[in-house]
């Protein structure tokens, strides 16, 4: 079985946590052959709950597991890691402006990032999934110097697989049947789900979305909003935001940086914009389609980008600019 490797959970007693060590422990992430240390941090005043959790991983009785460490010291948390996943941030309050959630999320990001650069592998693979979640991923980014920037990724992939599960519902297919959907830019309601490139499965043969679909106001209009929006939807219809399904994201997204993209398929993941060729802006944290071989992605480059698609990713792109300077204001002060 070979060597374990060092996973971190951070924000390890919240709920999204809770639907995603299970996931984690039991082999679904790194392989059913990979032995794990699961380092869990938190903060201290939900240190109790995280011994709960502690016991709970404990008495599932998994054979992968070698080790759970929970703390609330970043020095013991991103030690030796092979991977940090970044879930635990300061959560929107009511009536708080986006700004402030900013300042709060900058402090933690840059002191997470500043222990990642001193404590971790500087192999370490990094997904911040705390929102606002492409700014917080770029200054751990820039927190961590000595760690390259490719290294670093946002995820994205919730939003992409609520795209293909709307198109997959639309058309009476699963899930497995859609493929090559592509979620543009920021993490927020300005994200641009794009299927001008996805095809589909239908009885045996590979069609375009929009041929298949033969809806193009729905698919400009409604399902547009319904993937931006979908997050919203969840904490109103449930009181509480989406954990299963960001957990399950969460677990989709490393595994594909673990093992690679099937051939022939590309994923969104928010990443680092240098070198692209959508027009993007350099130095922002973007999501884009990738492909993933050996640890590593590439842009999937070439995509043919329409009129309407350009004002889309454009818009996307100058939410996270706005972003970005707010937060690089909040980093030199905080």
């Amino acid at each position: 079985q070979g060597e374990p490797i060092r996973v971190l959970v951070t924000g390890a007693a919240g709920q999204i946590a809770y639907s995603l060590l299970y996931s984690i422990a039991k082999g679904d992430v790194f392989g059913k052959e990979q032995p794990l240390v699961l380092v869990l941090l938190d903060i201290t005043p939900m240190m109790t709950v995280l011994e709960g959790v502690v016991m709970e991983l404990q008495d599932c009785a998994l054979p992968l597991l070698r080790e759970v460490i929970p703390t609330d010291k970043e020095e013991v948390a991103f030690k030796d890691l092979d991977i940090a996943i970044l879930v635990g941030s300061m959560p929107r309050r009511e009536g708080m402006e986006r700004k402030d959630l900013l300042k709060a999320n900058v402090k933690i990001f840059k002191s997470q990032g500043a222990a990642l650069d001193k404590y971790a592998k500087k192999t370490v693979k990094v997904v911040v999934v705390g929102n606002p979640a492409n700014t917080n991923c770029l200054i751990a980014s820039k927190s961590a110097p000595s760690i390259p920037k490719e290294n670093f990724s946002c995820l994205t992939r919730l939003d992409h697989n609520r795209a293909k599960s709307q198109i997959a519902l639309k058309l009476g297919v699963t899930a497995n049947d859609v493929k090559n959907v592509i979620i543009w830019g920021n993490h927020s309601s300005t994200q641009y789900p794009d299927v001008n490139h996805a095809k589909v499965n239908l009885k045996g043969k590979e069609v375009g979305v929009y041929e298949a679909i033969k809806d193009d106001s729905w698919l400009k209009g409604d399902f547009i909003l319904t993937v931006q929006q979908r997050g919203a939807a969840v904490i109103k219809a449930r009181k509480l935001s989406s954990a299963m399904s960001a957990a399950k994201a969460i677990c989709d997204h490393v595994r594909d940086i673990w093992f690679g993209t099937p051939t022939g398929e590309f994923v969104s993941m928010g990443v680092i914009s240098d070198g692209n060729s959508y027009g993007v802006p350099e130095d922002l944290l973007y999501s884009f389609p990738v492909v993933i071989k050996d640890k590593t992605w590439k842009f999937v480059e070439g995509l043919p980008i329409n009129d309407f698609s350009r004002e889309k990713m454009d818009l996307t792109a100058k939410e996270l600019t706005e972003e970005k300077e707010t937060a690089v204001e909040f980093l030199s002060s905080a």
